[in-house]
């Protein structure tokens, strides 16, 4: 069961101009089920696309073909995303598949093949039943429409059990700014760049290298600070949409507005990336794993997955199990070798647990205990090393997590 997250409401999810969508059923993810697992977006001329991928050395095969569209410096104008099927351990044939997608796309379209980029997502190292997928383009065509969120965020699901968008509209310029975006994804989730899939979109206007500058700084400030099981997809991809229709045009970062539009996209991704853990498969709790006082971003973070991704820490999480020397020795293997303990500090939410090398002598495991019996839990680490903080979101490992894993292809 998803761990607290919110589903806007339909009046609270608004169309971002110049972004059409249209849903189709390609019998990808369940043959003669008639789910809906083909999802196609049109952008309108001009719009600015840029994109994040798994870092994964089995790259899927449309994540190559995306990175290589992407680069070719064309305008995108269409996206075409499969569920079901990853495409990826596919080889050559993986590859061609992928183009012929392209190109079908670009025929229904009126467009070329590099002004598609193509996304799937589900079972690793079978072939792309391309043949269904090609077949029922022309469907998603017919449906396009600018009011289609929320049925894609339920399109592109996979062992999610809840769709995940966000959608806020700002001011600025004295012009209204929406942003709208969805993402999927509840099990083999590591980005490092996670199977993750996050699209963004706003009708702000954003110069292309400045986009693909914000691309970055958003997936680090979110989809990169996500675990649930410490596994990096091979299909992992972030895309970030702006079409420009609102009339505000941003093409530098100096621009009065450009501030108030990134912490409005970071939030935006933030949100959606949470909402991935929150929905991870069989989570019942969510986790911010918060340090402080280190010396850099890199070892914050080390210590960070460090303990978000420890099974024994995870475990007693689920167990609601105040056994938290578990967490102490996942920071001491995190790989800050010249790691100072007797320094350092851990709470678990307001309860300060260990200082000075060991257990913190006015700790009472009742008040450990307070705390796991909740929903959500914050593990606060302090290094005293210097003054960088970074956090990650997690989750426990309950039964569920097993189950969902053992029975995926079945």
């Amino acid at each position: 069961m998803a761990v607290n997250l919110q589903i806007p409401p339909a009046d609270q999810i608004h169309p971002v101009a110049g972004v059409e969508i249209g849903i189709a059923s390609a019998g990808i993810k369940q043959a003669g089920s008639g789910k809906r697992d083909l999802t196609v977006f049109r952008l309108a001329p001009g719009s600015s696309v840029a994109g994040v991928f798994t870092r994964n050395r089995f790259r899927a095969a449309p994540v190559q073909v995306c990175e290589r569209h992407l680069a070719s410096g064309t305008e995108i104008a269409a996206l075409v995303i499969n569920t079901g099927n990853a495409n990826a351990g596919t080889g050559a044939s993986g590859l061609a598949h992928t183009e012929q997608t392209c190109d079908a796309l670009a025929g229904l379209l009126g467009i070329r093949r590099e002004q598609v980029l193509p996304f799937s997502t589900g079972v690793i190292l079978e072939p792309l039943p391309v043949d269904r997928l090609v077949a029922a383009l022309p469907a998603a065509i017919a449906d396009l429409a600018p009011a289609h969120w929320f049925e894609a965020a339920h399109s592109i699901m996979t062992t999610d059990t809840q769709p995940k968008i966000h959608s806020r509209q700002l001011t600025l310029d004295d012009k209204t700014v929406t942003i709208t975006g969805i993402s999927k994804g509840a099990g083999m989730i590591r980005p490092n760049m996670a199977t993750m899939l996050g699209y963004l979109a706003t009708d702000a206007g954003i110069a292309p290298a400045l986009l693909r500058e914000l691309a970055l700084e958003l997936a680090n400030q979110s989809f990169n600070r996500i675990t649930v099981d410490g596994d990096t997809s091979t299909n992992d991809s972030f895309i970030v949409i702006a079409t420009g229709k609102s009339g505000v045009q941003i093409d530098d970062a100096s621009h009065p507005a450009y501030p108030a539009l990134r912490a409005a996209l970071t939030d935006a991704a933030r949100d959606l990336a949470q909402k991935i853990v929150r929905d991870a498969e069989g989570a019942t709790k969510f986790m911010t794993i918060r340090v402080e006082e280190a010396a850099s971003t890199e070892e914050a973070l080390k210590i960070a997955y460090s303990v978000a991704q420890s099974p024994l820490v995870k475990t007693a999480f689920y167990a609601s199990d105040p056994n938290l020397g578990r967490i102490l020795a996942a920071i001491g293997y995190a790989g800050v070798e010249d790691l100072d303990v007797s320094k350092l500090r851990l709470w678990l939410d307001d309860v300060l647990v260990a200082r000075d090398g060991g257990r913190n002598p006015e700790y009472q495991e009742a008040d450990g205990q307070r705390v796991m019996q909740q929903a959500e839990i914050v593990v606060r680490i302090a290094l005293a090393r210097g003054q960088v903080s970074d956090t990650v979101y997690t989750c426990d490992f309950s039964h569920d997590y097993v189950s969902i894993n053992a029975d995926y292809r079945s």
